[in-house]
């Protein structure tokens, strides 16, 4: 049996792999593997809105397909990755009026536009989220197992072993591996 993984949106960049798109990382709950998706601009936008609590002056396409959804009966129940294909993630949405459960195919950038406002919970595949997850390089691995004592030289030396990978990536022209990579240091960075 395939199990289903609960994800939070951690953060919305720019992404450096595809010119005028963004990468979202999605982290799973109580735990620690990350996933970044690729989603374009007006998704970011809409998402990052949100999440930072900014309201618009008028309703984007996000809060109307939201406010639709409630003003005929329905609930938002849960968005489901289901599918992976070549950097390509694939959603439904589950919507739930009276006793009807709804399926609906969607982007993944739209369904978890949609989840943010209606609190619904957004989920994948443990085999999906294994496989596309973020790697942490080897030598980090071995970092952390040595313990908190070495403090920020260990966390430097670690966005050091990721520019290393990075670089790596960016030779052999690996460009989705190399963004993901960037996203990760950015975080880093972020959170020193």
């Amino acid at each position: 049996m395939n199990n289903k993984i609960e994800l939070q949106v951690i953060s919305i960049t720019n992404s450096q792999a595809q010119i005028g798109a963004f990468a979202m990382l999605l982290g799973e709950v109580n735990g620690e593997r990350q996933l970044p998706i690729i989603i374009g601009p007006a998704e970011a936008q809409a998402t990052a809105l949100y999440l930072k609590g900014l309201q618009t002056p008028r309703p984007l396409t996000h809060d109307l397909f939201t406010a639709a959804i409630n003003v005929l009966g329905a609930n938002l129940l849960r968005v489901l990755i289901y599918k992976a294909e070549e950097g390509i993630f694939y959603s439904y949405i589950y919507l739930k009026k009276e006793n009807e459960i709804i399926r609906m195919d969607a982007r993944t950038s739209d369904a978890i536009a949609l989840a943010v406002r209606a609190g619904a919970p957004i989920l994948i595949y443990e085999s999906i989220l294994e496989k596309e997850c973020l790697r942490i390089p080897e030598e980090e691995k071995e970092h952390q197992e040595e313990g908190g004592n070495k403090g920020k030289e260990t966390q430097e030396e670690s966005i050091e072993a990721l520019q290393d990978a990075l670089e790596r990536a960016i030779k052999s022209e690996d460009y989705e591996l190399a963004a993901k990579l960037r996203d990760q240091i950015r975080l880093r960075n972020q959170n020193q």
